[in-house]
């Protein structure tokens, strides 16, 4: 008798035990997986209802949106909410409030700011900003505030200063489970401001965190470490090209492809220790020419004022306006949305009556030469 003809005792038995066993198994798993797979589209839904980063639309009445994160929530932002005008640079802008620019010019602003935001930070957001429903048909964006730190225009064209979320800012769906399915926007965006509800104020989203007692030359000084000095004084056109390359690719190609909104370009009151490092790393003719060839070269479009503050004496040279080398007090924020409203400080295109880019240049030079970093940096 062949070996798979034996019968075992109970064998049709066990058989069918374990059959019913991979079965209940099996049922077990589906429902799991069925559960799983349930959770996480419950979850994503919500995501998607709420849509912390405003990736679908815009902010659903009641929720108390929590908005800290610039690489992820501006793009959102940039496309969704309403508004006619926008503030974009770097954390030199993230002091603005946006009430200030409609009690001043009447303007209904967004504030897109990327703390030490390249170029291509900018080009990335304006691509968004154009391309919104605040830009179509009879809309458009009326004005671009644009702040522009001249250290950031010598990197590359496609550079920016930190990884963005490439799911965030492009077209495509197919990527946004990355979005949808995240744990961090679940527990940080959606279910911790439900327990914690503390809405974002956008009117001053991003503000900066210093009290007024860090705004002190005390504390400026000393937190600063002055460079070494640098023997070889750097060519006067050594920034020139790159600063030439990031305007055409970057920033002119808005300029010129929509003349029908106003860009308000300026240049923020770094404070004199910024100087400091300039004299010491032994550029200053380049820095004042990457100055010159970026003031001219925007200020030549019609569509285009410029402003510069890097000569406010009365501002630079005072550090207890300042938290550190570079960043100052709120209030020459709301100081520079005056002079946007009046014209204050603004550069006179070529041919026009007032101060051209040479006479703010040449004062300047003359604050940063007459200026005592000695005496200054023994407070220290």
């Amino acid at each position: 008798m062949k070996a798979e003809d034996r019968i075992q005792p109970g064998g049709e038995e066990i058989s069918r035990e374990n059959g019913e066993l991979a079965g209940s198994f099996k049922r077990a798993v589906l429902i799991f997986l069925g559960a799983a797979i349930g959770a996480q589209l419950l979850l994503a839904a919500l995501v998607v209802l709420v849509d912390p980063f405003f990736h679908y639309h815009g902010p659903i009445p009641g929720f108390p949106y929590l908005v800290d994160n610039q690489l992820s929530q501006n793009p959102g932002m940039a496309a969704h909410m309403e508004y006619d005008s926008a503030i974009l640079g770097s954390s030199m802008t993230v002091n603005f409030q946006t009430d200030w620019f409609r009690e001043l010019m009447d303007l209904d602003t967004i504030k897109l700011s990327y703390s030490a935001a390249y170029p291509r930070d900018q080009a990335n957001i304006m691509e968004i900003l154009f391309k919104s429903p605040n830009n179509q048909g009879d809309k458009r964006i009326k004005k671009i505030f644009l702040g522009v730190d001249v250290i950031t225009y010598m990197g590359g064209v496609e550079e920016t200063k930190y990884p963005i979320p490439e799911y965030l800012y492009n077209d495509s769906y197919l990527d946004d489970i990355k979005y949808v399915l995240n744990k961090d926007v679940l527990l940080n965006y959606v279910l911790r401001p439900l327990a914690d509800p503390d809405p974002t104020d956008l009117s001053d989203v991003y503000a900066s965190w210093w009290t007024e007692e860090y705004y002190s030359e005390t504390w400026v000084l000393h937190n600063y470490v002055s460079p070494r000095q640098e023997e070889q004084e750097l060519a006067a056109d050594a920034y020139l090209r790159a600063v030439e390359e990031n305007l055409a690719v970057n920033i002119c190609p808005f300029i010129e492809e929509n003349p029908q909104t106003e860009f308000v370009i300026f240049f923020p009151p770094y404070s004199i220790l910024f100087w400091n490092d300039v004299l010491k790393e032994n550029h200053l003719e380049a820095t004042l020419e990457e100055y010159r060839y970026i003031a001219s070269r925007l200020n030549a479009y019609e569509n285009v004022e410029v402003y510069f503050f890097p000569d406010r004496e009365e501002i630079i040279c005072d550090l207890n306006h300042y938290a550190d080398y570079s960043h100052y007090h709120p209030r020459y924020n709301r100081y520079m949305a005056e002079c946007f409203a009046d014209g204050t400080n603004r550069v006179a295109k070529e041919g026009q009556p007032g101060r051209g880019i040479d006479e703010y240049l040449a004062h300047m030079r003359k604050i940063v030469e007459e200026f005592d970093f000695e005496e200054l940096l023994l407070r220290k």
